[in-house]
């Protein structure tokens, strides 16, 4: 993960560039943008690990195994929305993202405890492929919030 936080950083650069300052709730987009990648990179390397431990890409299940790559996939989807929920709490966003982030976080969060219980390739590829859809979605709510507000 040692090149993530570029990634996320055209949020700030987009911030300061309107307001001339680097704002509080462009701050959490990156927070969110910056924990939703280890859990989305996580199960793809459990899915693809045979390929990074030939090529000695040092990625989370190569290293530490894949229950410890497991866990951390279920500890970042948990605070991934705590980070979430903080936009409500400052009043950044309303009711309509904070019903879309608990509903679009519970299911992340049900999906890395399936993925802590089942150990087949089964639930990783789908908390990988549906972390690319709760990204778009927890945006898309951030759009409609913004819209009905």
């Amino acid at each position: 993960m040692i090149g993530e936080p570029a990634g996320h950083v055209p949020v700030l650069v987009d911030s300061e560039r309107k307001t001339n300052t680097i704002t509080l709730p462009a701050i959490w987009l990156f927070a969110i943008i910056f924990y939703w990648t280890p859990p989305h990179f996580w199960a793809l390397s459990l899915l693809i690990q045979k390929d990074y431990e030939k090529a000695h890409v040092p990625m989370m299940p190569v290293v530490m195994g894949e229950a410890e790559t497991r866990k951390q996939i279920f500890l970042y989807s948990l605070l991934l929305l705590a980070v979430t929920l903080v936009l409500f709490a400052m009043h950044a966003m309303g009711y309509v993202y904070l019903v879309a982030a608990v509903i679009l976080g519970g299911i992340l969060i049900y999906m890395a405890v399936r993925l802590l219980r089942d150990q087949t390739k089964r639930w990783a590829r789908t908390l990988f492929w549906y972390s690319n859809c709760y990204l778009a979605m927890i945006f898309a709510a951030m759009v409609v919030d913004r819209v009905i507000h």
